[in-house]
């Protein structure tokens, strides 16, 4: 089943400069994108140069390339950003007795690590300002825990603390902050889990989707990226000025269960 592009809100970030993780492709890629559309001058990041270049190039952006699991990745970078996107992401899939403890740092510093070191250089910017919006892409495995993803579903869960307290202290300068949760979305990273999950469980990847990652939720097909990047967006507006420190559940139904 396939769905219409989402109708666009108004979204007005001319004059504004956002940053993306994870941009040069999936989530992040429509995030950028939509922000630039708006008018926001946007840094396109993602550790691979060629990905983070054609996307800039398509949205006149400008392309960042790092790995957010290195301490100093953006540390040169200029903090004056007033939209921050926390996508980067990635996922392992594997017992806990078997999960690899350096894997496991891995993706605790590109999804959790990276983006507090993201807000914290760029919050006396906003704070400046007297205003920022700060959207973390979570996931429902931050509401939620599934088997054999310990490092994913606990770096999440992290995220979710970490963008609660950013919420608390931004509030009196005007600084947002959001998790957006989406269940499965038809990404590059979801592919890779389809692949993951097939040779974890010894079943065929269409069984994955329909046994696994559909099996909990109401509405039975993929999300498209476009929909988490109109959340997003909206997120940005002025009219989500007072939805702070909350978690958007993008789940089909998955939660209500």
């Amino acid at each position: 089943m396939t769905t219409a592009t989402p109708p666009l809100v108004r979204l007005d970030l001319t004059g504004r400069t956002a940053l993306v993780t994870g941009a040069g492709s999936g989530i992040g890629r429509a995030c950028a994108a939509r922000l630039a559309q708006a008018g926001a001058k946007v840094l396109v990041v993602d550790r691979d140069e060629a990905s983070a270049r054609l996307v800039a190039d398509e949205i006149g952006g400008t392309a960042v390339v790092a790995d957010l699991a290195a301490p100093d990745a953006l540390d040169d970078l200029d903090p004056a950003v007033d939209v921050i996107v926390n996508n980067a992401g990635l996922q392992h899939v594997a017992p806990l007795q078997d999960f690899a403890p350096d894997r496991f740092t891995y993706l605790h510093q590109v999804m959790l690590v990276a983006p507090f070191r993201l807000v914290r250089r760029a919050l006396p910017h906003m704070y400046a300002r007297g205003w920022g919006r700060i959207v973390n892409i979570s996931s429902v495995h931050g509401l939620r825990a599934s088997a054999f993803k310990s490092a994913y579903v606990s770096a999440k869960h992290g995220l979710e603390g970490l963008s609660k307290v950013i919420a608390v202290e931004a509030a009196p300068f005007g600084v947002t902050a959001n998790c957006i949760n989406p269940a499965y979305v038809r990404t590059p990273l979801v592919e890779g889990q389809i692949a993951d999950q097939a040779r974890t469980h010894g079943i065929d990847e269409t069984e994955v989707i329909e046994r696994i990652m559909l099996a909990k939720a109401a509405i039975k097909r993929l999300i498209e990226p476009a929909e988490v990047a109109e959340l997003a967006a909206y997120l940005c507006t002025d009219a989500a000025s007072f939805i702070t420190g909350t978690s958007i559940a993008m789940d089909g139904g998955w939660t209500a269960q």
